[in-house]
């Protein structure tokens, strides 16, 4: 399906960014100067900037317009609902160590239907809470065929746009569907550590996967979040 106008102009406003156009703190172009140049209302403009303000990509500077967020945002693994977006429940976080090939837990391989002994991509983040301190340690495997197709994946720093809009952008591969399966157990020594716990402790674990349109897993996310700060809240109709 074509995109609609105001589709087009987040998507190259954030390849812009991307691209190193633009860096955190600077001014994007205006609404009048993007209406000219797409030949557009205002009002589209304005909603373009809006779904890239509900990425977390952008910020609004009262009197000035937009500029681009200085401030990455993550969420924790899960709960990625359609009409959900990256600052519903994004916060702050820090990108552990680099990105590396390596053969995932049985769990994992089995979620992302890899065969034995496969390498995956793995990244890893920790997101913070308000204050600073840790909330959720996250580590993402996505399968090769997604990580052969979009090699930024594999760079140290933080993907400004977001893995998602990424992966979409150069592969053309979306998620439609999720899955989400939280167990219960003890920290081990290392995620302890670096959720700044005591052991024993326990965490609250969500395995969550993203399909395609194809049913082809694109990332498989285990996030361990310690007792102590997890909490899930749904809301749905009754009657």
């Amino acid at each position: 399906m074509p995109l609609l106008k105001y589709e087009q102009i987040a998507d190259d406003l954030r390849t812009r960014i991307a691209d190193g156009e633009f860096g955190p703190g600077d001014l994007l172009p205006s609404g009048r100067d993007l209406a000219e140049q797409w030949g557009v209302s205002r009002a589209t403009v304005v909603k373009a900037y809006d779904v890239l303000r509900n990425d977390g990509l952008v910020a609004a500077r009262q009197g000035a317009g937009f500029t681009v967020a200085e401030t990455p945002v993550a969420r924790p693994a899960g709960g990625r609902r359609v009409g959900s977006s990256r600052i519903t429940g994004g916060a702050p976080y820090r990108r552990l160590g680099v990105p590396d090939r390596t053969v995932p837990p049985a769990r994992v391989a089995d979620a992302l239907g890899l065969e034995p002994g496969e390498e995956t991509l793995r990244r890893i983040r920790l997101v913070l809470l308000d204050d600073g301190t840790p909330h959720s340690l996250v580590t993402a495997w996505f399968p090769p065929s997604v990580a052969d197709g979009a090699p930024r994946l594999a760079a140290k720093g933080p993907i400004t746009e977001g893995t998602t809009h990424y992966v979409r952008r150069v592969t053309g591969r979306s998620p439609v569907e999720g899955v989400d399966v939280t167990t219960v157990r003890l920290a081990t020594e290392d995620e302890a550590r670096l959720l700044r716990v005591d052991r024993p402790v326990a965490v609250a674990v969500v395995l969550h996967t993203a399909f395609d349109q194809e049913h082809r897993a694109l990332v498989c996310e285990e996030g361990v979040t310690a007792s102590q700060v997890f909490e899930q809240v749904d809301n749905y109709p009754m009657g």
